[in-house]
């Protein structure tokens, strides 16, 4: 596991809907859950609720500042994930901090627990901040770098490039 124990680990329930005529999860539904763990653990949870510490970034809103644009995304399949009631444990880590972008690393693995636990699928998307109003890219802030730093680890080697 390329970053150890420096990981944002969030729970991701699947829906029926995520399943394909096959009965694995569609690789278009991984896209999905991927986005709604990176939700869970870079912006703030509503009132009431507990998040991360890496859980920062303010809900876009027609006044926000910044938004958050994926530049680039890659996921590598290792084994089809099957339909459970029980969350999948997504662990996310920083493999780069740049100026004004991270890259998110992603291992999606069955739910926490299981001995031992399966990796499905390894991803990484590249995460620009970006001005409302210019639409430019924007630095990330002391603050994002100062929550973000300690969940930075090496960035996923993919094994089946050609």
């Amino acid at each position: 596991m390329p970053a150890g124990d420096a990981r944002v680990h969030v729970p991701i329930h699947l829906r029926w809907g995520d399943l394909d005529a096959l009965g694995h999860v569609n690789n278009t539904s991984m896209l999905k859950l991927l986005e709604e763990a990176r939700l869970r653990a870079f912006w703030k949870p509503e009132e009431g609720l507990e998040g991360p510490p890496t859980a920062i970034l303010g809900a876009l809103s027609a006044t926000g500042e910044t938004m958050t644009l994926i530049a680039r995304q890659e996921i590598e399949y290792l084994a089809p994930v099957p339909y459970g009631q029980r969350p999948l444990d997504v662990q996310l880590w920083i493999g780069r901090m740049g100026g004004s972008s991270i890259d998110v690393c992603y291992e999606v693995f069955s739910p926490r627990g299981d001995e031992p636990q399966v990796c499905y699928a390894r991803s990484t998307a590249v995460v620009v901040m970006v001005s409302t109003a210019t639409g430019r890219p924007v630095r990330l802030t002391d603050e994002m770098r100062a929550a973000w730093a300690p969940v930075v680890g090496e960035p996923i080697v993919y094994g089946r490039r050609r």
